[in-house]
């Protein structure tokens, strides 16, 4: 694979619905969550290790041949010309896809930290707030880092479901495709089973409708770190 597509982002920051628009367009294959990260593979002898190492390739290698071995075939397997995997926890390895794919493309997806915070308080049966709070703070500070260093496309999760034919339009754009209409209306086409550990499950993306996005109340107090990076990031801050 050239320049396969990344969506970094950190969890619970809509990707699902970028995934399912994205994959509505003829050109564009946005499979569920791929996992890459924990794709490995095993040298079971010593031999094989030894043989590996005489062709100069070492075990992050072999596991990027697999894994673009991976991407090659879900995208031949689905006629389109662009793949584009949107797997949050890619977010905290953006810089071994880089080495991986010096050419991949990315589209760098903002949420409000409060936004994100609330979202997984309100899923998790049993919320340890510090946990969350630590949570979020990891996810963006790599996607800072990764906002600073690549040449990425951003857009925010508040645009996507506030506008979404302009910034849809804008990531065709950014993609090298033309953009269509049919994008909007992701409910009419078939995007897999979702399900837990694949992507958004709720009812607000089985809706097949684009809703617009839920507010965190005054009450989520961020830490001063996830204020600062919220600044930066253009959001309104208390």
């Amino acid at each position: 694979m050239d320049s396969p597509v990344f969506v970094l982002s950190s969890v619970r920051s809509g990707s699902t619905l970028l995934r399912v628009l994205l994959n509505s367009h003829s050109q564009i294959r946005a499979p569920h969550e791929m996992h890459l990260r924990t794709v490995h593979v095993h040298l079971s002898r010593d031999f094989t290790a030894d043989a590996m190492r005489a062709l100069e390739l070492d075990k992050d290698e072999l596991e990027h041949a697999l894994w673009d071995r991976l991407l090659h075939l879900e995208l031949t397997r689905s006629g389109k010309r662009i793949i584009v995997d949107k797997t949050p926890p890619n977010t905290l390895v953006w810089p071994r896809l880089h080495r991986c794919w010096p050419s991949a493309r990315y589209i760098v997806l903002l949420r409000h930290p409060a936004a994100v915070i609330a979202s997984l308080t309100n899923r998790r049966s049993d919320p340890d707030l510090e946990a969350i709070h630590e949570e979020v703070l990891g996810y963006s500070e790599k996607l800072e880092e990764a906002r600073q260093n690549l040449d990425a496309h951003v857009i925010t999760y508040e645009e996507l479901t506030a506008d979404p034919e302009r910034t849809t339009r804008g990531l065709c754009d950014y993609l090298g495709v033309p953009w269509e209409s049919g994008m909007l209306d992701y409910g009419r086409q078939d995007h897999g089973a979702f399900r837990p550990q694949l992507g958004d499950w709720s009812d607000t993306i089985r809706s097949g409708r684009i809703q617009p996005a839920k507010v965190a109340g005054s009450t989520v107090e961020l830490p001063p770190r996830l204020v600062e990076l919220a600044r930066v990031w253009g959001y309104p801050t208390v």
